[in-house]
């Protein structure tokens, strides 16, 4: 979204930079300006955009952070997106920016062994390639031959058609061997890959979880609920549970599929889940907690990996979007609509601790 400058630079909550100083004129101005230019300055991309669209975090530490500014009026036009590595050090490393038009996807990437892998905008693989620490582009294989998931794999796509990167060839293809009408995928640390299938049939909808090919087991739906996203991590899965068009629970397990449960409260509102429930935050900590959320921007995070109750974060402001790293966590603060304005706390915020505390994420030069 448009918005305030990002949170790069060591500011709080009460930075009021941009509309505050009466340049909200002028900033309307260097905004087309920037998304009218065939070749846009990365700088000049990040501070129209605002707040990033997404995080990646690749093994040493370093950030990618992607940025996109559009027509703020319609949703067709020029574009401009960007895309900044920080080092562990919180120095910027590398950037890019490119013209775009507001009707194709912006950039998003996965963090990798090395770097990171650009995520293919479309429903094939083409697009996709990776970046090192350093910035450096390095090219992919890019096939339609299905590779079984294994350890150390990563999920590009968890929707149909699904997408896995293996570092150790640079490769990104289909995952093999998972059920004909899968439409949902998490593939865990272990290599065993865990799907949502949605039979043509009166089936029940099943979750099925699968190693080197072999189907170790499956859980039907419970009745009346569909089935939501997919996450699995160490042992636990879990899947949204849909109503109608709204997010009514959970199912669980924390042993590997040998016992399930359906948590339709545990201290979280589901009430209050009348949003796309495509757009449901499900995340795991490394530790076993599960994070839920994305209902106006609130998050509730599991006690210990029981998961058997849960509590809201708080947070120095609304987030549009939250994403899980080990048991870092990088919530970003931006407009729910396209706007020219400032949001307050617009930016980059980081916890280190599971959301007790958070800071604005600095950049040092």
């Amino acid at each position: 979204m448009a918005g305030a400058v990002l949170t790069l630079t060591a500011c709080g909550p009460a930075d009021s930079r941009g509309v505050g100083d009466g340049a909200a004129g002028d900033r309307e101005a260097r905004y087309r300006h920037v998304i009218e230019n065939p070749h846009p300055r990365p700088a000049d991309v990040i501070e129209a955009a605002g707040a990033p669209t997404g995080v990646a975090r690749a093994d040493d530490g370093s950030l990618l952070l992607t940025y996109h500014a559009a027509n703020v009026e319609d949703d067709e036009g020029p574009a401009a997106t960007a895309w900044r590595i920080v080092g562990p050090d919180g120095r910027t490393v590398a950037e890019q920016a490119e013209h775009a038009n507001a009707e194709a996807a912006p950039p998003a990437f996965k963090g990798v062994p090395g770097g990171f892998v650009r995520v293919p905008p479309g429903e094939a693989a083409d697009g996709a390639f990776a970046l090192d620490v350093h910035g450096k582009r390095r090219e992919v294989v890019v096939t339609s031959g299905p590779l079984t998931p294994r350890p150390g794999d990563v999920l590009l796509s968890e929707r149909e058609p699904s997408l896995i990167y293996r570092p150790t060839a640079r490769t990104v293809a289909p995952p093999a061997a998972v059920p004909e009408n899968a439409v949902r995928l998490a593939v865990d640390e272990r290599g065993t890959a865990w799907s949502l299938d949605q039979p043509l049939t009166e089936d029940p909808e099943r979750v099925v979880w699968q190693r080197d090919g072999r189907t170790l087991g499956s859980r039907a739906v419970p009745k009346p609920y569909a089935g939501g996203t997919v996450v699995a991590r160490g042992g636990t899965a879990a899947l949204s549970l849909i109503h109608g068009e709204a997010v009514r629970g959970l199912l669980l397990t924390t042993d590997g599929g040998a016992h399930w449960r359906t948590i339709l409260g545990a201290g979280i509102p589901f009430q209050d889940f009348e949003h796309d429930p495509q757009s449901l935050a499900l995340e795991l900590l490394t530790d076993g907690r599960l994070l839920v959320g994305g209902a106006a921007g609130r998050y509730w995070l599991a006690a210990d990996r029981t998961n058997r109750a849960f509590h809201e974060l708080r947070t120095p402001a609304p987030f549009t979007s939250l994403t899980v790293d080990g048991t870092v966590l990088y919530g970003i603060a931006d407009a729910t609509t396209a706007t020219y304005d400032l949001v307050k706390g617009e930016g980059l915020w980081i916890s280190r601790d599971a959301g007790r505390g958070w800071r604005p994420h600095e950049r040092l030069g």
